[in-house]
C-alpha cells in the first residue's frame, strides 16, 4: 500500500520534484556552465558579487518574488474572483517597513531583520483584512477601483514622508551579513527559492482544501455559494489576507535584491505586471503565474538591451520594449484565451475523455 502510494506520488508530481532539484543546483550548474563561482570573487577576507553566476542568481531571485507576488494575485483573482488595483501597496509595504525596522530602529542587524519581516506579516495582514471587511460588501469594478484608491493614498504619503527620502527612497544598507545581497547572494538565493517553494505548496494544499472549494464556488457564482450556507464574507477575508501576507513578503525579498526602497515599489504598475503575468500564464492555475512571471522577466532580460538591423535600419528593442509586451499579452491572449497553462489544461483534458 504505501509502495503504491509512494509510486503515485512520483508519477504525479515528478516534474516538481525534477524543478526542486534543478532549481537547488541552479547556483553550481550556472557557475560550472561559466567557470564562475556563485560565492562571487574573493578579494581578501570578503567575496564580491561578480561573475555570471551570481548574475544569473540575481535574475531567479527577481523571478522568485515576483511569481509569490503574482501567485497571491492569482489567488484572489484566479481562484476567489476578487479582482484588486491596490495589491502594490503590500508589494512596497514590505520593502518599507523592513527598511525602516533595519536602518532607523538601531536594533542589531538580526533583530532587526527578524522584527521587521514579523512587522511586514501583521501590518499586511491587519490592512488586508481591515480593506477586506470595510470594502467587501462592494463587488467587481467598484471593490477594485477602491483598492486603487487606498494604495495611491499610500504611494502619495511615502512619496513625500521626509523621513524614508521622500521620492528618492533610501538604501538598505544595515542588513544581516548572512542575507545581504552584496555579500552572500547565494543565501539570499536560496531563501528566496525557500519562500517560492513554500508559497506554491501552500498555495496548492490551501485550494484543494475545502475552503479552496469554496474560494471557487465564489468566483463561479458567489450568490448560490451564500444559498448554499457559506459565509462568502469569511473566506473572501481569508483569500485577500492571505494574498496580502504573501505580496509584503515578496516586497521584502525585492527590496533585499536592490537594497534600495522607495515609491516605485508602490507603483500600480506592480499590480498591473501581476495581473498580466496571470492571464497569460493561466487564471486559476497553479503553474501559470509562475510560468508568466519567469517568461516576461526573462524577455525583459534578454530584449530590452537587444537591437536588430535590416538591412541599414537598426531597431532598438529597448525604446520599443512596452510596445513588444503589449504584442506579446495580445497574441497570447489570441492563441491561449486560458492563458497557457489554461488551455494547455482543457486540450489535455479534451484529448484524455477521448
Amino acid at each position: 500500500m504505501a509502495q503504491n502510494r509512494l509510486t503515485r506520488f512520483l508519477r504525479s508530481e515528478w516534474i516538481y520534484i525534477v524543478s526542486s532539484v534543478l532549481l537547488v543546483l541552479f547556483p553550481h550548474i550556472v557557475g560550472w556552465m561559466t567557470d564562475s563561482s556563485p560565492f562571487g570573487v574573493q578579494r581578501g577576507t570578503r567575496y564580491i558579487m561578480s561573475g555570471s553566476a551570481v548574475y544569473w542568481m540575481s535574475i531567479l531571485i527577481d523571478i522568485f518574488a515576483l511569481s509569490v507576488l503574482v501567485m497571491s494575485y492569482n489567488l484572489m483573482f484566479g481562484f476567489t474572483g476578487v479582482i484588486s488595483f491596490g495589491h502594490a501597496m503590500f508589494f512596497g509595504l514590505g520593502g518599507y517597513l523592513l527598511g525602516i525596522v533595519t536602518q532607523m530602529t538601531g536594533l542589531p542587524p538580526d533583530i532587526a531583520f527578524i522584527a521587521g519581516v514579523a512587522l511586514v506579516i501583521v501590518v499586511s495582514a491587519v490592512l488586508g483584512l481591515g480593506i477586506g471587511f470595510a470594502t467587501l460588501r462592494l463587488r467587481g469594478v467598484y471593490f477594485a477601483i477602491f483598492t486603487l484608491a487606498v494604495s495611491e493614498m499610500v504611494l502619495i504619503y511615502f512619496g513625500r514622508w521626509a523621513v524614508t527620502g521622500g521620492e528618492d527612497g533610501f538604501a538598505l544598507s544595515t542588513i544581516p551579513v548572512w542575507i545581504d545581497a552584496a555579500q552572500s547572494r547565494i543565501n539570499l538565493y536560496y531563501v528566496s527559492l525557500a519562500l517560492f517553494a513554500g508559497t506554491f505548496v501552500f498555495i496548492r494544499r490551501l485550494v484543494n482544501s475545502p475552503a479552496g472549494a469554496v474560494f471557487k464556488a465564489i468566483r463561479e457564482n458567489e450568490m448560490r455559494a451564500q444559498a448554499i450556507g457559506f459565509n462568502t464574507l469569511r473566506f473572501k477575508l481569508l483569500s485577500i489576507t492571505i494574498a496580502s501576507v504573501l505580496g509584503g513578503l515578496a516586497g521584502i525579498i525585492h527590496a533585499l535584491l536592490a537594497k534600495k526602497i522607495g515609491p516605485e515599489m508602490l507603483n500600480v504598475s506592480h499590480t498591473v505586471d501581476a495581473l498580466l503575468m496571470t492571464i497569460i500564464g493561466g487564471v486559476g492555475t497553479f503553474t501559470g503565474p509562475i510560468l508568466g512571471a519567469s517568461g516576461l522577466t526573462l524577455a525583459d532580460v534578454l530584449l530590452r538591451e537587444a537591437t536588430v538591423s535590416i538591412g541599414s535600419l537598426t531597431i532598438d528593442i529597448g525604446d520599443s520594449w512596452l510596445l513588444i509586451l503589449g504584442l506579446i499579452f495580445v497574441l497570447v491572449v489570441l492563441i491561449f484565451p486560458f492563458g497557457i497553462v489554461g488551455t494547455w489544461n482543457r486540450l489535455r483534458m479534451r484529448f484524455t475523455r477521448r
